[in-house]
């Protein structure tokens, strides 16, 4: 076997274990009962650290290494280049790290992620506190190891946003911060659309009718697409033929599942949309977070909450689910652009959104720079909340404990959700140059054409560029926040008339 032959033989094998981890953990947060919870989380444990081992051995380190050399590298074609070069990258940062410590950080990672639901189903913060802190300090101890020249949290969001720094979110953060809340103000000032017709129960089955319906429309491939319950939304994939999105389903909130299916959808599309030749290679694996959630966030806020997406498919929507037949599509449109001071941020309007994020961001940089202390989180949460949005949750369920991502150790993820944000605002003046009025497109149910225009100047890319690549491809511009400021303010001003 050559070189290029044993590696990809290597390779192989490592997908073959992440394929049964991803399994693993799909089933840990959808059917898997309580009782087995416990079993199963040894055995992730099991076949991530048996992933770690054969990840870093000697052997497969020693094949990257020979394939990093001059001679081999230039034999090496375009996708296979960049793999070599990804892995090198990740290995040389994968070994820093102790094999009895990263035992022992999955270990640590995974209470945490089981003790999450059960606090927040009991809104009991001081059960949760220890495996946060465990968890926090795991992290900032695995970071040491792997990036032990950068300050932990910019190399957290680095792992999450490649060549992003907590310097350049600061700037763009900071530039919403000061045009926002007064728009925020304004907006509230302003006469609020009536609630009272949306308190109409939905049954589950139904509101899961609708959300496959709702992604196929989008542009979901049905052939390698499935969807389930849990928690928290979330998307996962197996391969580039077999992703999957999740959804949890309130009786009451039917608007709050549509647009879960919409924006994990719009992850899925990216993922289902990677060129196959970087399948089971690095070009596949798209860790630049900013840039996925500018997908999803695209389809859920910038089509998904135009009424121009739900002219031609009102008719049909109201067939799946009859409940909506009580409101006109004018009184749908207005309900789900409501601004409000919302506690929750999966429930948030697309402009308070923003400040939600603003708000862990600043947590995050509080915990990892400041050295905040975990006991105090809760209030400073609150405190936040009230500094930003003037409400206050009355339970932790509804505060601090609402989110499930600092439980499995994704610190400097949250920031990628506003980034993905304001990147749209950008790609939104770039498909409008390209296409045409996104309305027009909406109203004639062209979505499809706009999903192919994302498949090919961003998604059949994978992991090859970052964030900062793309912008530059397909915008002609660094990160800005003005675009999407701009869309913001036309978009309210014409809703609430001011």
């Amino acid at each position: 076997m050559t070189l290029l032959e044993k590696y990809k033989a290597k390779q192989k094998e490592l997908n073959y274990l992440g394929h049964a981890m991803s399994l693993m953990h799909w089933d840990l947060e959808t059917t898997c009962p309580d009782g087995g919870k416990e079993k199963l989380s040894d055995a992730i444990s099991f076949f991530s650290t048996e992933h770690f081992k054969k990840a870093t051995d000697d052997e497969f380190y020693g094949l990257v290494c020979k394939l990093s050399e001059k001679e081999e590298f230039d034999k090496l074609d375009d996708v296979m280049k960049f793999d070599i070069t990804r892995t090198k990258e990740q290995l040389d940062k994968m070994r820093r790290v102790p094999q009895d410590f990263y035992e022992e950080y999955v270990k640590t990672i995974t209470a945490s992620s089981i003790a999450w639901p059960k606090a927040k189903q009991n809104n009991d913060w001081k059960s949760y506190e220890a495996p946060l802190e465990k968890t926090i300090k795991a992290v900032k101890e695995y970071k040491k190891y792997v990036s032990p020249d950068m300050q932990p949290y910019d190399a957290l969001i680095d792992d999450y946003e490649r060549g992003m720094t907590q310097g350049k979110i600061d700037a763009v953060f900071e530039e919403l911060k000061e045009e926002l809340i007064p728009l925020l103000d304004k907006i509230l000032a302003c006469p609020q659309p009536d609630h009272s017709k949306f308190t109409m129960k939905v049954p589950a089955h139904e509101q899961a009718e609708l959300c496959k319906f709702l992604v196929e429309y989008m542009g979901i491939d049905m052939e390698r697409f499935a969807q389930a319950e849990t928690e928290h939304p979330f998307t996962t994939n197996m391969s580039i033929d077999d992703v999957r999105i999740t959804n949890h389903y309130y009786e009451n909130e039917v608007i709050s599942a549509i647009f879960s299916a919409i924006h994990e959808g719009g992850h899925a599309i990216f993922e289902q949309n990677v060129d196959h030749k970087y399948e089971g290679t690095e070009g596949a694996s798209i860790s630049y977070m900013g840039l996925h959630e500018s997908q999803s966030r695209f389809y859920e806020n910038i089509l998904g909450r135009n009424i121009n997406f739900w002219k031609p498919i009102w008719p049909k929507v109201c067939e799946i689910v009859p409940e909506l037949k009580t409101v006109t599509l004018e009184e749908f449109y207005k309900e789900i652009n409501h601004i409000e001071n919302s506690l929750v941020r999966t429930e948030a309007d697309e402009l308070t959104y923003c400040l939600h994020i603003i708000l862990r961001y600043e947590m995050e940089r509080a915990i990892f720079i400041d050295g905040a202390d975990v006991k105090d989180l809760p209030k400073m949460w609150n405190d936040k909340m009230d500094e930003l949005l003037h409400v206050v949750p009355e339970t932790d369920a509804q505060g601090v404990l609402q989110d499930m991502h600092w439980s499995d150790g994704s610190f400097g993820y949250f920031p990628s959700y506003l980034l993905g944000s304001i990147y749209d605002g950008m790609f939104l003046e770039a498909i409008e140059k390209d296409l045409g009025s996104i309305d027009d497109i909406l109203a004639a149910g062209d979505i499809k054409k706009i999903t192919k225009w994302l498949n090919e100047n961003i998604h059949q890319y994978g992991a090859t560029r970052i964030s900062s690549e793309v912008l530059e491809a397909v915008c002609g511009q660094e990160l800005s926040a003005k675009p999407l400021i701009r869309h913001f303010k036309d978009k309210y001003a014409k809703i609430y008339n001011f």
